[in-house]
């Protein structure tokens, strides 16, 4: 009974969004209101022994949804200011040229920039970095909005278990004790094996009529490409290069394929090389910060947090954080580029006035996360789910996806879970390496739906209040690919 109470907030939530067409605010409202009901009646939120009262247990959970939305805030903002600042000063209409020279089929478009680009930019950078800069790309090539950021979304997912340099693997070594490269062969294996389902979605969904021979072999090129150094260094390595290494290695010869058949080239590198100098400055900046140990250790030991109530907190390490690289990429790049102090306050400018109506989804859909984990709502599910026995190998993917959906972060999702994940497996017998990579490869895929970054995804191209028609592209994306994963760890356990 509590885990059915648990999960309807969820469901009112995903039905409000899918069904009902609502805006992302007033969806994720309706899923608040549920959650605090359920929290105060069912699970005695803020009123066990020690716990500090409803109204303060209310209030720590807002002050941690509005200190979460400032952190992801402070990367979309200079991802709007960087799209402002490149639609206004015509770089994308070079980028884009430089692009359909390799390829006039869409569809091969979106295998370059939300396959290999926004694989790359979760390898480097992660935390909504890869859609909110993927996106505006794929609707200066042509894209619709909710098709930008659908791809995007579809497109880094199985990228995300080695995001920002194998960051979500830290939270399991540190619950189950086991070493990293034992951590990530189960996720790399399994997004090897099953990730073609993500590529042909990418192609049924970029472009119109029927899919010919020659997009499948584009398809099956760009999972190859990608996917085998993706697997060699997951299971080799470590966690932190797999979708890094694989996206740039296999993003330079699938761009050499293409331009070998039939690309006519691209434009004049001098103007290319200006108009892609902020995502120079940018990939120079990421690569430097997460590859030099010295320079990586001394950005990493500003940290700015606090606690409130003993039991609410936030933490935010600011010059580490992705969004002041992003803001660096933006005014260097700007800079570099030739832009001038006014054009880059006006970019600002802009970008502030499309991040407005964004705030307040955001706020509601993190509120209602911070409810649900602090009151026990999520572990409920959990160890409701635990009780299959023999078929949670089958389950053990939708934990991870279910993390990730309520708190927005794979790696949020593997603290969450990791430690759970680990007792069961224990409990039922099972390998504890390969059920930590089913966590992980669930935690990926609930990126794909995850309210907050289709949230600020569509703040990129302007879709506040259309959320839901992302959602309803991407729901059944994500279903199929976690249900593979559950069906192939299923079969190896």
């Amino acid at each position: 009974m509590h885990a059915l109470l648990a999960i309807l907030p969820i469901a009112l939530v995903v039905a409000a969004m899918v069904a009902g067409r609502w805006r992302a605010s007033r969806a994720g409202l309706l899923g608040l209101g549920a959650a605090l009901v359920v929290a105060f009646s069912t699970f005695g939120f803020g009123t066990t022994p020690g716990a500090p009262g409803r109204l303060l247990a209310a209030g720590g959970a807002l002050v941690e949804a509005l200190f979460t939305s400032a952190t992801i805030l402070w990367i979309v903002f200079p991802a709007l200011c960087l799209y402002e600042l490149q639609a206004r000063s015509g770089a994308f209409d070079v980028l884009r040229s430089a692009l359909t020279r390799l390829s006039g089929d869409p569809r091969l478009l979106a295998l370059l920039v939300a396959w290999f680009f926004a694989l790359f930019m979760e390898g480097v950078a992660g935390f909504g970095t890869p859609v909110a800069l993927a996106a505006p790309i794929l609707v200066s090539l042509g894209f619709t909005p909710v098709q930008a950021v659908s791809l995007a979304l579809i497109g880094h997912a199985a990228g995300v278990s080695f995001g920002a340099v194998g960051t979500p693997v830290v939270p399991q070594m540190a619950a189950t004790g086991l070493p990293a490269l034992e951590l990530s062969r189960g996720a790399s294996l399994l997004h090897a094996l099953l990730g073609w389902i993500l590529v042909a979605f990418l192609l049924r969904f970029s472009g119109e009529g029927r899919l010919g021979l020659r997009h499948w072999a584009a398809g099956a090129a760009a999972a190859l490409f990608f996917f085998v150094p993706f697997l060699a260094l997951g299971t080799l390595v470590g966690p932190e290069l797999p979708t890094l290494g694989g996206a740039l290695l296999g993003g330079v010869a699938f761009a050499l394929v293409v331009r070998g058949r039939g690309g006519s080239g691209g434009p004049d590198g001098r103007a290319l090389a200006r108009a892609a100098l902020p995502y120079l400055v940018l990939l120079a900046l990421v690569l430097a910060t997460r590859l030099v140990p010295a320079l990586q250790s001394a950005l990493r030991s500003v940290v700015w947090e606090w606690s409130l109530l003993e039991s609410f907190a936030g933490r935010i390490e600011p010059l580490y954080h992705p969004g002041t690289l992003l803001v660096l990429g933006f005014v260097l790049g700007g800079i570099a580029q030739g832009r001038s102090p006014r054009e880059l306050g006006l970019a600002a400018a802009a970008a502030a006035r499309r991040l407005a109506p964004v705030v307040g989804a955001l706020i509601a859909m993190l509120a209602l996360s911070r409810v649900m984990v602090h009151s026990g709502m999520i572990h409920a599910l959990a160890e409701a789910a635990a009780t299959t026995g023999a078929a949670w190998p089958l389950l053990a993917p939708f934990i991870g996806m279910l993390g990730t959906f309520v708190t927005g972060s794979a790696t949020a999702s593997n603290i969450l879970f990791a430690e759970f994940q680990d007792a069961t497996s224990r409990t039922l017998g099972l390998r504890g390496a390969l059920m930590q990579g089913a966590q992980n490869f669930g935690a990926a895929v609930g990126n794909i739906v995850c309210p907050h970054n289709i949230i600020a995804g569509g703040a990129t191209v302007g879709l506040a209040g259309r959320e839901g028609e992302v959602l309803r592209m991407t729901v059944l994306v994500a279903a199929i690919y976690a249900l593979a994963g559950g069906v192939l760890v299923y079969l190896i356990a």
